[in-house]
């Protein structure tokens, strides 16, 4: 598989250089869909300014990136295009990897149940092929390099790009069952916008399974696990957070990062469900539901914990849609990881009930965005209300392609439990509802 993975990186980095250098460079880094006011190059270039000018970045509103990106960019500012095309490829290398080890564990874990018997003889249809498996790393690879969102991210240089080589990382870390390097990465991925610490619970249930720690079994051995790798989580972040500080000699970032993703004081419009509403918020309510808003993205991360304790790659998997739909400032390429994974799940179109109708929402919320944008600021015969329409029905679109996903996952498991056809105690055909 090395020369259609090399293949692929190839024509994906030729596409991002070829539109490095179009015309359509600087109009893309000026969308709203694929920048924001975190994530934006325009803003890394003006902190970079304020540095070389001996002034702090964080000293006004432009910049809220961490120290680490700035001082990065500070020695590869003539190398931009090439640092985000490499993180692009990084990430897409690491998921092919990852995913390819994960297939392997899936393959091995079948075939034993298969030789115990553990599966009804009706649902024999339901197991999955390993020729099938065989091409899945590959179109997860291609999914993520050759999807629009994730080119449009890259050619805008939005460092959102640099944040999802760092989760890629850790899922691949993850399912290697590297303890240290899944701790590191979680904690340079927390580092960048918080909101990836609730990938600490799937890392978490993955590497005890790895380890052969029952999850309600042992309790001794589970907590001692958790606290080891809750040591290495914390210390690495503590270093990280520590390293800002000399780079910095302050801690003015701290608020003007952290602060800025919590307290979601700038409203620019983008594909979120933040900016209109806090713009209509009285503002003695606005604490109170900012805190109803934020907690949206940790509200979930123990029910599906729960639910989803024997299966922590898909848990991840709903993770980063959660984190994707809910965060105070997405964009275009939060939604291109997560997407990138759906070939893993391929098994379970059989089961989907609103794929069709969902996908069609997507594609025309995404070619709508651009031309409401134009009516409301440009022609002026629209107002905001109209965007945020379409960025409503974008993101429960989302909501409905995961939850659905969700429910295939979940009648998919019930079926290989139970057998694929459930009659009643009549000899009647039954039917499934899950709830």
């Amino acid at each position: 598989m090395a020369a259609p993975l090399t293949l692929l990186l190839i024509v994906a980095v030729t596409i991002r250089a070829a539109l490095y250098r179009s015309s359509l460079a600087e109009l893309i880094a000026e969308r709203v869909e694929v920048v924001s006011p975190i994530t934006a190059w325009k803003r890394v270039v003006e902190g970079l300014a304020l540095l070389d000018l001996g002034v702090s970045p964080y000293s006004g509103d432009v910049f809220h990136e961490t120290p680490i990106i700035i001082y990065l960019f500070h020695f590869l500012v003539d190398y931009a295009e090439i640092t985000f095309m490499l993180a692009d490829v990084i990430t897409a290398v690491a998921l092919y990897m990852a995913v390819t080890d994960y297939n392997k564990q899936v393959f091995r874990k079948q075939k034993f149940a298969l030789e115990a018997d553990r599966y009804p003889l009706d649902c024999l249809e339901l197991i999955r092929n390993p020729k099938e498996m065989y091409y899945i790393p590959l179109k997860v690879a291609m999914f993520y390099l050759l999807n629009p969102f994730t080119i449009l991210s890259c050619v805008a240089k939005s460092t959102c790009g640099l944040n999802n080589a760092v989760i890629a990382l850790f899922i691949l870390s993850t399912i290697k069952g590297n303890i240290l390097l899944s701790a590191i990465f979680l904690s340079l991925a927390t580092y960048q916008s918080i909101y990836p610490l609730t990938l600490c619970a799937p890392a978490l249930l993955y590497l005890m399974q790895r380890q052969y720690i029952p999850v309600n079994f042992r309790r001794a051995s589970f907590w001692w696990f958790v606290v080891q790798y809750a040591f290495m989580y914390l210390g690495s972040l503590f270093v990280i957070i520590c390293l800002s500080f000399f780079l910095l000699g302050s801690w003015d970032y701290l608020p003007s990062v952290y602060g800025f993703i919590l307290s979601v004081p700038d409203l620019t419009p983008n594909i979120g469900l933040f900016w209109y509403f806090f713009a209509e918020m009285f503002e003695h309510f606005r604490l109170f539901f900012l805190c109803v808003f934020q907690i949206n993205v940790f509200f979930y991360t123990i029910p599906l914990s729960i639910k989803l304790k024997e299966h922590p790659v898909f848990l991840i998997f709903m993770q980063l849609a959660v984190i994707s739909i809910f965060k105070s400032y997405p964009t275009v390429g939060d939604i291109a990881l997560y997407m990138s994974f759906l070939p893993v799940w391929s098994h379970l179109h059989r089961f989907l009930r609103n794929i069709f109708l969902v996908s069609c929402v997507l594609l025309a919320c995404s070619a709508l965005f651009p031309v409401l944008w134009h009516l409301w600021i440009y022609a002026g015969s629209a107002n905001s209300n109209f965007y945020y329409a379409i960025t409503l029905l974008f993101n429960v679109a989302q909501i409905l392609l995961v939850s659905d996903y969700f429910y295939a996952f979940l009648r998919r498991e019930h079926h290989l439990t139970y057998g694929l056809y459930l009659k009643k105690k009549d000899g009647s055909e039954a039917t499934l509802i899950l709830k």
